[in-house]
């Protein structure tokens, strides 16, 4: 069990942050030494008892926590601490100019189409009601014009855990992590009045993912992944079009 952290009696009295502490606490732990590298995180049960969240907290902070290269799940064995130094993902270089994000796109183009496919052979009862979740969430805040850019990005990460191939995990999750930070410095106008369309059109490009992972058809789901990247990649173009570099 990792240590209590008694500021997180706050967080836990803040609807919508728990989240949000539960990453931040872990961060801490991780980056001070407190926890180790390759020790094992407690597991989902020991946190929800520890800090008295929920199972699905206890899932968004460590998808977060992948995301951010801190730590590293092995199917059945349980999510361990990488070294600090492996933040970002170290291999790696950032994506700094617009046609660094371009050649990222093309490089998730590959990863991603074939980890829809893998997913919708492997994926879980579960991780497909977490999919379903992400989706309606998504939705949601576009209807009510709410920033998204996180719960796009989760789903993507999902979809590429529920392959159960780590080592697509660990790459996906240094694109998730901050790889793409002109993508970011571009999120206000994709979060925009004017780039409505462009929500709607995404959001109806994950359903047809999802759809064809929870049918557990892998052609399509590999299809529809391939087509929106690839929309994906042309909607950046545009961006960087009426957004000044």
């Amino acid at each position: 069990m990792c240590p209590s952290d008694h500021s997180l009696l706050t967080l836990k009295r803040k609807a919508g942050n728990l989240s949000s502490g539960l990453v931040e606490h872990f961060e801490r732990l991780i980056k001070n030494g407190t926890m180790a590298v390759q020790q094992k995180l407690p597991s989902e049960m020991e946190i929800m008892q520890e800090y008295g969240v929920s199972r699905t907290v206890v899932r968004e902070a460590l998808s977060r926590l992948q995301a951010l290269g801190l730590v590293q799940t092995r199917q059945g064995v349980g999510t361990f601490v990488l070294p600090v130094e492996a933040v970002g993902g170290s291999a790696l270089p950032s994506a700094e100019s617009r046609q660094d994000v371009l050649a990222v796109m093309e490089v998730r183009v590959s990863l991603e189409t074939e980890g829809a496919a893998f997913a919708a052979q492997r994926r879980t009862p579960a991780q497909l009601a977490e999919m379903r979740v992400l989706m309606d969430s998504l939705v949601l805040s576009t209807a009510r014009g709410e920033p998204s850019q996180e719960l796009d990005q989760r789903l993507h990460l999902l979809i590429v855990q529920a392959t159960g191939n780590r080592y697509m995990i660990d790459i996906m999750g240094c694109f998730t992590g901050g790889l793409v930070p002109r993508m970011r410095l571009n999120a206000s106008y994709l979060e925009s009045g004017r780039s409505a369309h462009f929500l709607q059109r995404r959001d109806a490009e994950h359903e047809e993912i999802v759809a064809a992972i929870a049918r557990q058809d892998p052609s399509a789901a590999g299809a529809a992944m391939r087509l929106h990247l690839i929309n994906s990649r042309e909607r950046l173009m545009e961006i960087f079009g009426a957004v000044p570099a």
